[in-house]
């Protein structure tokens, strides 16, 4: 249930990117670039820190010598196909990987092509959300120490998402609480991300499966960071707020391991 709640908690942040959007006309872009780079500085370092020796140390119990080994790395590229993949089939202009500030979504567009780039937008996020719930709630599973870093990482890089839903669908109904559910509904998946983990990996759950899982998700995290987090938080303009970012997240990631 700890599991399950926190996934919702990082799920449900999009609707933070909504309310932002609807009290500023225009992106806070230090404060962004800054969250996006502390967003990917936590998840690079608890994927390479944290899960993937956790993961070599559990398949060492099972599988001796360099098979162990090939199984955990083949396991971490396979998380990163997962996501490469949703990210290949996702149309660019409709894909929250790409990014999407306040400024993009102005009031003088096209009101049915703003309706359906708000609702494509909310069904994208919804994929990508579905494995990054089940990757949330199997962290969690393994500790507090590793969950709430990761679960601060998820919420901060969703609120960006939550912006990408919410403005089109306002600008093209003017009704703030549509553009506020569809921006909620598309944050769902990843708390049913973790319900499709209770119900088809939990049961089936063994020490192996442990190890390969932490190690996809690992992958699936360097992934989203390399693909959405650095490249946002340096598209927002500034680049030292940036990389300040990734060192405070991997400072902050190292000090939670070490606390805990």
């Amino acid at each position: 249930m700890m599991a399950l709640g926190l996934t919702l908690v990082a799920g449900m942040s999009t609707g933070i990117g909504s309310l932002m959007a609807f009290v500023s006309r225009s992106t806070d872009k230090k404060f962004l670039s800054w969250a996006l780079g502390l967003s990917a500085g936590v998840m690079v370092y608890v994927s390479f820190m944290e899960m993937l020796p956790e993961a070599l140390e559990q398949i060492a119990a099972i599988v001796d010598g360099k098979l162990g080994t090939m199984y955990v790395v083949a396991a971490f590229f396979v998380g990163i196909g997962i996501v490469a993949l949703i990210d290949y089939l996702v149309p660019e202009d409709e894909n929250p990987h790409e990014l999407h500030t306040v400024e993009q979504f102005g009031s003088g567009c096209n009101h049915s092509g703003m309706h359906r780039t708000g609702m494509m937008m909310a069904l994208a996020i919804a994929i990508h959300n579905f494995p990054e719930g089940i990757a949330t709630f199997v962290a969690s599973m393994d500790g507090l120490d590793v969950a709430l870093p990761i679960v601060l990482a998820i919420a901060i890089h969703n609120i960006p998402e939550g912006v990408a839903v919410s403005m089109p669908v306002y600008h093209a109904t003017g009704s703030r609480r549509k553009a506020l559910m569809w921006s909620l509904l598309s944050g769902l998946a990843e708390p049913l991300g973790a319900v499709f983990a209770i119900l088809f990996i939990l049961p089936f759950w063994t020490p192996m499966i442990s190890a390969l899982i932490l190690a996809a998700i690992a992958g699936i995290m360097v992934y989203i960071s390399f693909d959405e987090l650095l490249p946002g938080s340096e598209r927002y303009g500034h680049h030292h707020l940036a990389i300040i970012g990734v060192i405070a997240g991997m400072a902050f990631m190292a000090g939670s391991l070490l606390l805990f």
